[in-house]
């Protein structure tokens, strides 16, 4: 299984908001963290925000933030909510899909695959928030 970019780039946001907890980040200052385009991660940044992961501060020193801690997102559902669909396979359409067994194969192996993924949150991917922001190159600011 291929997850999309979309996704992907979830996963980024939340990782790099989940490792700054508390502060307010800027789609900008996470796009140069990543080398990934702005206009990509404002359209993510916003999907994000409609489900509830991110909240966004408006004003003139606004950005986003985590909308609830990172021990209450489970990796499982953004991956739910970001993904499109979950077929494998295109065994609707297929012409032997009534007497092949593979549909029922895969089907446990997702099931298999989200559990494990419903087993984390973001809380545990972010074992070592200090060297994930060192390896982005991104200074801690001291306040």
């Amino acid at each position: 299984m291929r997850l999309t970019s979309y996704t992907d780039y979830s996963m980024r946001v939340l990782l790099y908001l989940g490792a700054r907890p508390g502060r307010i980040c800027s789609v900008a200052e996470i796009s140069r963290a990543y080398g990934v385009s702005q206009n990509h991660l404002v359209k993510v940044v916003h999907g994000l925000g409609k489900l509830g992961y991110v909240a966004s501060v408006r004003g003139r020193t606004g950005g986003i933030r985590l909308a609830k801690p990172a021990a209450e997102i489970r990796i499982g559902q953004v991956i739910r909510d970001t993904e499109d669909g979950f077929d494998l396979v295109d065994c609707p359409r297929c012409i032997i899909a009534s007497a092949c067994g593979l549909t029922s194969v895969l089907g446990e192996a997702l099931a298999a695959f989200m559990a494990v993924l419903d087993s984390y949150t973001l809380a545990d991917l972010l074992k070592r928030p200090s060297e994930l922001i060192g390896l982005l190159g991104v200074a801690e600011r001291q306040e």
